[in-house]
């Protein structure tokens, strides 16, 4: 008989949990507001850019990349942002080839000399080594998330919905949409080392994806994309011990059932 608590013995295992239970909740935040905001190709392109910040580290001679990585992302999110602004009917390819450029870059100056191994962990994260000086940034996000959220949600939500209208009842828009964008960034770069580069915008899309499929309004969206988004992440961490498979995938693919489950079901009521 399996004995479902014996990961729980182990530090490293729950150091994981913690951190799971400390970032799926903002991953089911922030997800509500991609998702609405159809900014799915801006949180992709952001995950991406990891890769160009980790190489500006190397560039720099830094021997912590993680703070070359978080200011390259604050940049590339503006950036990104700004171009988003434009209201062009391209604005999607313009970040796409920026975007795949930039990736490009950082690939080719982490591979020179065949060095590209010391960096390929983060493609798809490992959460169980994570370490108790990054669980402690995750918690200080998790805070400024929070607050952030408590403050400033009618006004994303106003720009969200009509960008004129909020503006002509004195919204910052812009400062909005920045403040969004930075917001995002640090959450992605801080969790990137253990949900991996290539999975990290399904985690923000899938929770509110699927939360979107079965909810009647704003309260129950942000509901349900929070419980599925840690239900997710608990779940794949337990599956992932007992598996031997990568928790970052394991997440994924329980977050994929979720969604498609909740598809259906949606029909089904419609």
């Amino acid at each position: 008989m399996i004995d479902w608590t014996s990961w729980l013995d182990y530090g490293f295992m729950r150091s994981a949990l913690f951190a799971i239970l400390i970032i799926t909740p903002l991953f089911g935040l922030m997800g509500t507001m991609i998702v609405n905001k159809k900014m799915a190709y801006f949180s992709d392109a952001l995950g991406h850019s990891a890769l160009t910040g980790i190489a500006v580290g190397v560039v720099c001679g830094m021997q912590d990349t993680s703070l070359a990585m978080v200011l390259f992302a604050i940049v590339f999110a503006l950036l990104l942002n700004k171009i988003g602004s434009a209201n062009t009917a391209s604005t999607d390819t313009i970040i796409s080839v920026f975007s795949s450029c930039s990736v490009a870059v950082g690939l080719a100056i982490l591979s020179k000399g065949g060095n590209f191994s010391k960096y390929s962990s983060i493609l798809v994260g490992d959460v169980l080594s994570i370490t108790n000086r990054e669980i402690l940034y995750l918690v200080v996000i998790f805070g400024v998330t929070i607050v952030f959220w408590l403050v400033c949600f009618n006004w994303l939500n106003a720009v969200c919905i009509h960008r004129a209208l909020a503006k002509s009842k004195d919204i910052p828009v812009k400062v909005m949409d920045n403040m969004f964008a930075v917001l995002v960034a640090l959450i992605v770069m801080l969790s990137i080392k253990w949900v991996g580069i290539l999975i990290i915008n399904a985690l923000l899309i899938l929770p509110a994806a699927s939360a979107r499929n079965l909810s009647s309004n704003m309260r129950e969206y942000h509901l349900f994309s929070v419980i599925f988004s840690v239900f997710s992440g608990i779940l794949g961490l337990v599956l992932s011990y007992y598996t031997n498979v990568a928790t970052g995938p394991m997440i994924v693919i329980i977050a994929s059932v979720i969604y498609f489950a909740t598809y259906w079901r949606g029909r089904k009521d419609r």
